[in-house]
C-alpha cells in the first residue's frame, strides 16, 4: 500500500519536473519579447515615466488622461477608453479599456494559406518598406519556409537595388526589371515563378509615391489585378508600412492607401524612435485594421509579431505596482 503512495508520489513529481521543464522552455521567447518591447517602446515608456515616476496602485484620472495625451493617443480614443471610469484608476481597469481598443480589428485566419501566399507591401516613400520586406522572408526562412521576392517599385532605381541587396543578404531569390518599367509584370513574374518553383510566399514591393495620388492609385490598382490574373485570389495580404515616428499623421496616409485598394493590415516601423507609441492605439481603433507586426533598427531579425495584450501590459508595468 505504502508502495503505491510511493508510485504516485514519483509519477507527481516527474509530472511536476516536466511541467518546470515547459516553464523553463517558455523563458527564453518570454524574455526576448519583453526585450523587444521595451526596446521598441523606451522612448514613449520615458515619456510615460516623466509624468508617473513611481509605480502606484492606483494613480488619478486626471494623470492617466496626461500620459495618453503625451504618448500621442487622439483626443477621441483617450475619450472612448476613459469614458466612465473612477477617479483613482487600478491597473486591471484600465488594461481592459487599453486592451478593448483593438477588438475592432478583425481577426485574420491565415491556417490553410494558399501556395504561394501573395503579399503586397504599400506605403509610402521612406515609411521602411524594403527593410520590412526583408525582416519578413527572414521570418519566413527561419520558419523553415521558402520565399520570392519581386522589386516592384520600379519607379525607384534605389528601391531595386537595395530589395536586390538584401535578397543576396538573406539568399533568397528576387524578380527585377529595369527602373522605370511596368510594375505589374514584375508582380506576374514573381507569381508565376513562385507556382512554377512551389515557394511558400511571394513579396512583392510597390511605389509609394508618383506624380499624383491619381496615378499611384491607378497603379496599385492595376497591380492587384495584374496579381489577380497570375494567380486567383491574390494577394492574399495587402500590408500597409507606417512610419511609426509620424504618430496620428499616419493615419491619413493609411486611409488614402485603404480608400486605393484595401488595405488588410498593418506593419509599423521605427517605432523605437518615437516617444507617440499611444498612436498604435489610434491607428488600430480608427482604422478598424489589425497590427500584424513591429518593426525596430535595420537588423532581418528587428521584426515582432504584435500582440496587443503584450503590448499594453509593457506600458501599464513601468507605472503600476
Amino acid at each position: 500500500m505504502f508502495g503505491i503512495f510511493r508510485k504516485k508520489e514519483k509519477i507527481e513529481h516527474k509530472e511536476e519536473l516536466q511541467q518546470d521543464e515547459i516553464v523553463t522552455q517558455k523563458e527564453p521567447e518570454e524574455t526576448e519579447r519583453n526585450s523587444f518591447l521595451s526596446r521598441a517602446l523606451n522612448k514613449t515608456v520615458s515619456n510615460i515615466k516623466s509624468i508617473v515616476p513611481q509605480r502606484q496602485e492606483k494613480i488619478a484620472f486626471d494623470t492617466i488622461e496626461e500620459i495618453l495625451i503625451e504618448s500621442d493617443m487622439e483626443y477621441e480614443i483617450i475619450e472612448k477608453a476613459m469614458d466612465g471610469l473612477p477617479e483613482l484608476i487600478t491597473k486591471a481597469q484600465l488594461r481592459h479599456r487599453l486592451v478593448m481598443l483593438f477588438e475592432h480589428a478583425p481577426v485574420i485566419d491565415n491556417a490553410n494559406m494558399p501556395q504561394p501566399f501573395v503579399e503586397l507591401i504599400i506605403g509610402v516613400n521612406g515609411a521602411g518598406k524594403t527593410t520590412t520586406i526583408a525582416k519578413l522572408a527572414n521570418m519566413y526562412k527561419k520558419a523553415g519556409e521558402t520565399v520570392i521576392l519581386g522589386a516592384g517599385d520600379t519607379f525607384r532605381a534605389a528601391a531595386i537595388e537595395q530589395l536586390s541587396t538584401w535578397a543576396d543578404k538573406l539568399d533568397v531569390p528576387i524578380i527585377k526589371t529595369k527602373h522605370g518599367h511596368d510594375p505589374s509584370a514584375v508582380a506576374y513574374d514573381t507569381i508565376q515563378s513562385a507556382i512554377s518553383k512551389k515557394i511558400d510566399h511571394a513579396i512583392i514591393d510597390t511605389a509609394g509615391r508618383l506624380q499624383t495620388q491619381t496615378n499611384l492609385a491607378n497603379e496599385l490598382k492595376k497591380i492587384v489585378k495584374t496579381c489577380n490574373k497570375a494567380y486567383e485570389g491574390a494577394p492574399h495580404q495587402k500590408l500597409m508600412i507606417l512610419d511609426g515616428t509620424q504618430g496620428n499623421t499616419a493615419i491619413a496616409q493609411a486611409k488614402a492607401f485603404h480608400d486605393m485598394v484595401g488595405i488588410d493590415g498593418i506593419i509599423v516601423t521605427k517605432l523605437d524612435g518615437t516617444a507617440k507609441g499611444g498612436a498604435l492605439f489610434s491607428i488600430s481603433n480608427q482604422l478598424e485594421l489589425p497590427i500584424f507586426y513591429i518593426g525596430i533598427g535595420e537588423k532581418a531579425d528587428d521584426l515582432m509579431e504584435f500582440s496587443p495584450d503584450n503590448f499594453v501590459d509593457s506600458l501599464l508595468d513601468e507605472i503600476y505596482t
